[in-house]
């Protein structure tokens, strides 16, 4: 997998984000490509992306995506990014185009974009909802009152994408995540479920917070497994189709399981 990625040039959020997980999939042939560069325009002060000066646009990028998923004849693959405030679409055209070149290569696979919030831009959400991917997700990440942890982001702007994107293609499926362990209250976060399915959100992951250094948002709290299988419960509950709950679980973990 590593040969793969570096003879095509090609980033995942599995290496840059320090997945825990990253053995695991790899040793799969899954992947979570990252496209548009490794380098975010916010400040999150949770994720190990880098912050620095973003890279230019790869136009060719798109095509080197859907060869990789060609040779790995991979049934489901996430195509994510970090923020790209300083382009004018936040980067919804490489990813229309990403979408456009592995539906030519390879017809069959189940295609899962994790966005940005692209300032909810409609212009912007309408090209990537165009694009016709599978699903279409957006992580929320915490419940409101932590949101200072998302640098430039807004809870309400959060839930708006997906109102938007539903609105705009109603037969594609949304997701969201969210990270339990940053101080969070269990009602606050039943509220954070019960306004996802407000929008019409469909699928959702919960796992655990782990702090990539000591630089980093702390660690509040370790969630015991038995947490994670309660909300699960309560998330069926209340209409998702599909809820990944656990302490290793992040938002493309098993994704090809969620129907």
């Amino acid at each position: 997998m590593r040969h793969l990625l570096g003879e095509l040039h090609l980033n995942t959020v599995c290496q840059q984000a320090l997945c825990p997980n990253i053995s695991e999939c790899f040793s799969c042939g899954q992947a979570t490509f990252l496209i548009l560069g490794t380098n975010c325009t916010r400040q999150c002060s949770f994720c190990n992306v880098e912050k620095t000066a973003p890279q230019a646009v790869d136009t060719e990028e798109p095509l080197r995506v859907a060869e990789a998923v060609q040779r790995l004849c991979l049934s489901h693959v996430v195509i994510t990014s970090p923020t790209r405030d300083d382009l004018p679409d936040g980067g919804s055209s490489i990813y229309s185009a990403t979408v456009a070149a592995i539906r030519d290569s390879s017809p069959g696979t189940r295609i899962e974009l994790l966005i940005p919030d692209l300032q909810a831009d409609l212009p912007s959400l309408r090209r990537i909802v165009e694009s016709q991917p599978d699903i279409i997700a957006h992580n929320v990440e915490t419940v409101p009152r932590l949101y200072h942890v998302r640098s430039g982001a807004d809870y309400q702007r959060s839930l708006n994408v997906l109102r938007y994107c539903l609105e705009l293609a109603p037969g594609i499926a949304t997701k969201s995540g969210i990270m339990l362990g940053m101080g969070e209250q269990s009602d606050e976060v039943m509220q954070v479920m019960q306004d996802l399915r407000g929008v019409g959100c469909r699928y959702l992951s919960i796992g655990q917070y782990l702090a990539p250094s000591r630089e980093h948002y702390p660690v509040r709290e370790y969630v015991r497994p038995e947490v994670f299988e309660r909300l699960r419960e309560a998330g069926q509950a209340l209409g998702f189709s599909h809820v990944e709950s656990g302490p290793y679980v992040r938002s493309s973990y098993h994704a090809g399981q969620y129907r």
